[in-house]
């Protein structure tokens, strides 16, 4: 009896051990705490960001249709002019020159022709003579053949002369023409953004037509061209409303509409971007032209509907919780966006654990998306996240925080407190 008598209290003493130090070393589960917000009605108005620079709606460039040296110019940067103002002038003696050549060239393929039908006439008189010799025998018929060939010959060379003639007067009219290129003239009212030439600068028009003034029509109307990607462009259409900044107007709003979506395609190192053309009032001409843009294009807007933060809708709860709420019958998340298209959000059951509710999204702004069907109503609160609890906190503290350490500081007094 004695010795079944230690056995027991052997026993009892080794269980009474397991049991505190599981009680009290062993690992202890923290509960879960989790953070809600309520579901509100309101605005959202969804955007899609870009950025653009601000041009003139009508910009010309003014160059030169022949080549010289630049005698004078009669305008500058930011000069006023009207259309047909003369804004430069190329040398135009080469040009007088040439013009001059040509109208003596005229003249004499004139004088040609005027030579060419006097030999024409005489030609016709000796004709005329063989031809009545020929009757009463004291010509041959081999002068009568000779008389018409040199008929013959001298109206090919009047001919020849009247085609010179018009082949000068040709080279006349390019030559005068070249001569009025030489003076260069505004084709629209505008006000000159750029000069690119200076006096005495010459200027080569044998390949491409050089630029010596860029004209914007009306500074009053601008334009943002703004480069937006492929993935945003299915829902910009023209009228719909932009607001973008400039860095020279901090904090402040300008206003536009959509005109234009361009069908051609930028694409710059692989990025496939799209012209989107904004109409911007700038009566103030305080916008300039080439300054950056940061558009937000305004693609859709909601009044007073349901909407969660973003967080709700990205939020998945641990894997134990999650099993939980299968265990008890609730539709999880993932299940729920496999039937039927949707997305879901967690809220609490009256037990107090979450479960899975599937909703139709619509729009959104980054930050709230709008909830166009599902069982979420007004006022209920959806689970955006998971609560921190305070030895979680303490754990993630630097060494020293909350104890000993390299962080603390004595006091004056000689105590110790943490930074």
């Amino acid at each position: 009896m004695a010795r079944k008598a230690v056995w027991i209290i052997g026993i009892l003493a080794v269980g009474v051990a397991i049991g505190g130090y599981v009680f009290f070393g062993g690992e202890r589960k923290i509960p879960v705490r989790y953070k809600s917000v309520p579901v509100e009605k309101g605005a959202i108005v969804s955007v899609v960001n870009a950025t653009g620079t601000i041009n003139p709606v009508t910009m010309v460039q003014v160059g030169s249709q022949v080549t010289g040296m630049v005698e004078s110019l009669h305008a500058d940067f930011n000069s006023v002019v009207k259309k047909d103002d003369v804004v430069a002038r190329i040398d135009p003696f080469p040009y007088r020159a040439r013009r001059d050549q040509a109208a003596a060239n005229l003249a004499n393929a004139k004088a040609a022709v005027l030579k060419s039908k006097a030999d024409l006439s005489q030609r016709k008189r000796e004709l005329d003579r063989v031809q009545s010799l020929i009757k009463q025998q004291f010509v041959s018929q081999n002068d009568v053949d000779v008389a018409v060939t040199a008929y013959e010959g001298a109206g090919a060379q009047l001919a020849v002369a009247e085609a010179s003639v018009k082949q000068a007067q040709a080279a006349l009219e390019a030559a005068e023409l070249d001569l009025t290129y030489t003076v260069i003239k505004a084709p629209i009212d505008g006000i000159i953004i750029s000069r690119l030439v200076e006096v005495g600068q010459r200027i080569n028009a044998s390949m491409s037509i050089p630029v010596i003034f860029m004209i914007a029509q009306d500074l009053t109307k601008m334009q943002v061209d703004a480069n937006v990607s492929e993935a945003d462009i299915g829902g910009i259409t023209e009228g719909k409303e932009v607001a973008f900044t400039v860095d020279a107007y901090p904090g402040q709003r300008f206003q536009g509409e959509i005109r234009q979506v361009r069908n051609s395609p930028i694409n710059v190192q692989n990025v496939v971007t799209y012209d989107v053309v904004v109409g911007v009032d700038n009566t103030d001409l305080r916008l300039k032209p080439g300054m950056t843009a940061n558009v937000s294009i305004i693609v859709a807007r909601k009044e007073d509907t349901l909407k969660v933060p973003n967080s709700a809708l990205r939020f998945v709860p641990p894997k134990t919780t999650e099993g939980a709420a299968g265990q008890a019958g609730r539709p999880a998340a993932a299940p729920a966006r496999e039937r039927s298209g949707s997305k879901a959000v967690w809220r609490m059951n009256a037990a107090g654990d979450p479960e899975s509710v599937a909703v139709q999204t619509g729009i959104s702004d980054g930050l709230v998306t709008e909830i166009t069907g599902g069982e979420l109503k007004e006022g209920e609160s959806v689970i955006v996240g998971i609560e921190a609890s305070k030895s979680a906190r303490s754990e993630n503290l630097p060494p020293g925080f909350g104890g000993g350490g390299p962080y603390q500081q004595r006091r004056p007094g000689g105590r110790d407190r943490g930074l």
